[in-house]
């Protein structure tokens, strides 16, 4: 049962990695929600087995269950309910700006490459003169 679950917790993680190198908000956020789920399910796994209780009357020497997963994933669940939220409002401000929730290219990103791709160009040609002569 823990392949299962496993393997479920591998698949969320790489639908949702897929999902965030997307350039659209949606994805983005759809993207983090599955890893999210996926990193719970991880947590989960680490709890041990089913049906273990928390709690036993005193003098009973059986196993029980860690309350700090429970903990642990219930807090991850808080976190990324602020951070979805936070995620629709700007996809919401992004759409209502620009009428589409794609991520543009930042100017001085496509600033730094154009530099570059001029600098690489003209070491080429350095580079080329050099072997001719």
């Amino acid at each position: 049962m823990s392949f299962i679950t496993l393997a479920i917790a591998a698949l969320l993680f790489t639908v949702g990695t897929y999902l965030l190198l997307q350039r659209t908000l949606s994805r983005v956020i759809i993207g983090l929600g599955l890893m999210s789920h996926g990193a719970n399910v991880l947590i989960m796994l680490s709890a041990g087995g089913p049906a273990q209780p928390p709690v036993l009357p005193a003098g009973t020497a059986a196993p029980i269950a860690d309350p700090l997963p429970q903990a642990m994933v219930l807090t991850a669940i808080v976190i990324t309910f602020g951070i979805t939220a936070f995620l629709l409002a700007l996809a919401l401000r992004s759409y209502l700006l620009t009428g589409d929730d794609e991520v543009e290219d930042d100017i001085e990103d496509r600033r730094i490459a154009r530099l570059q791709h001029a600098a690489e160009e003209a070491q080429r040609e350095e580079d080329m003169h050099e072997v001719a002569l």
